[in-house]
């Protein structure tokens, strides 16, 4: 055999195992966003273009079997594609939009604990090397990940094999992330000391309080950081400041309730901790090109477009 026709098959079978996760995935879609009976497993699929969405990030590693996404996080942005994996490791609001449909993606939840236990059974005390607090990551995923996550879906087949193997799968998917370029960003992820948990912990915390005030002094000595240095690593870990992020969070919040309930413009925005109704309309207008009534109306008829559709 010669090379070419070993590379050229080596490429058609991980095209034909990217599609049988995508079909497992398929198989189980309720919706956009469909949460499964499988600790930490979320299923992401959707077959046409929609407007651009805007999501939370959880820490969390999507692994994307079809199509592709653009995520946009204050001053950066990223394309994750097909045979692609993203980590995520801190509290995060994005903005998605899907650059490739049909798209199809599992998503794991990150649990530092689980995490720190594969570690401890693996005897694995290597000390990970520094990086960027939070930094997001893309990379391809290998073969051997690739069949492990298919395992992981198709237990979604048969629910009984769920509580037995479920969490089985999902260590050995750990574990073959370990060993690969995600594997060093995994193991900071445990360490609840670092520059980046505390950083991650800041987060946390202002995506639990976003419609308080925001003291930078309080968030300073939460994370046992100068401002300065506190601005600087939150920047590198979010892309945005941790005002710009508090922002973010809040205009994210009044969208969703503007477009899911009967309220008005100046009722969410005291609700999300705007004090000048004033200034909620400038800021949102300058995020979402209308003013909040009009955009919430737009919103609206595009979902029911996309029902009828």
């Amino acid at each position: 055999m010669t090379q070419d026709r070993a590379v050229a098959e080596g490429r058609a079978r991980d095209r034909s195992a990217l599609d049988g996760l995508a079909a497992a995935i398929t198989r189980h879609r309720d919706g956009l966003w469909s949460e499964t009976a499988a600790p930490r497993l979320t299923l992401v699929a959707l077959d046409e273009f929609i407007a651009p969405i805007d999501i939370v990030y959880e820490p969390m590693i999507c692994f994307i079997v079809d199509g592709a996404k653009r995520a946009v996080a204050g001053d950066r942005q990223w394309v994750t594609g097909r045979g692609e994996m993203f980590l995520n490791t801190l509290v995060l609001p994005v903005t998605a939009v899907f650059e490739r449909v049909p798209y199809r993606a599992a998503v794991l939840r990150l649990d530092s604990g689980v995490l720190a236990d594969l570690l401890v059974e693996l005897d694995d005390a290597r000390p990970p090397a520094s990086r960027a607090a939070g930094e997001q990551i893309s990379a391809p995923m290998s073969p051997q990940l690739v069949d492990a996550l298919t395992r992981w879906v198709r237990l979604l087949d048969t629910p009984d094999d769920i509580r037995p193997l479920a969490a089985r799968t999902e260590s050995e998917i750990l574990y073959r992330l370990l060993s690969g370029p995600l594997g060093t960003a995994l193991r900071q992820f445990t360490l609840s000391g670092s520059s980046a948990a505390r950083v991650r912990a800041v987060a946390a915390w202002i995506s639990a309080h976003y419609a308080e005030p925001l003291s930078i002094g309080t968030l300073a000595a939460l994370a046992h950081m100068s401002p300065a240095t506190l601005h600087r690593r939150f920047k590198a870990a979010t892309g945005m400041s941790p005002l710009r992020f508090q922002k973010q969070l809040r205009l994210q919040e009044a969208r969703r309730r503007l477009v899911a309930g009967d309220t008005t413009a100046a009722l969410v925005a005291e609700a999300v901790g705007y004090v000048s109704a004033t200034q909620f309309n400038r800021e949102y207008r300058r995020a979402y090109g209308l003013p909040p009534a009009q955009d919430a109306v737009r919103l609206r008829d595009r979902l029911t477009s996309a029902e009828r559709g």
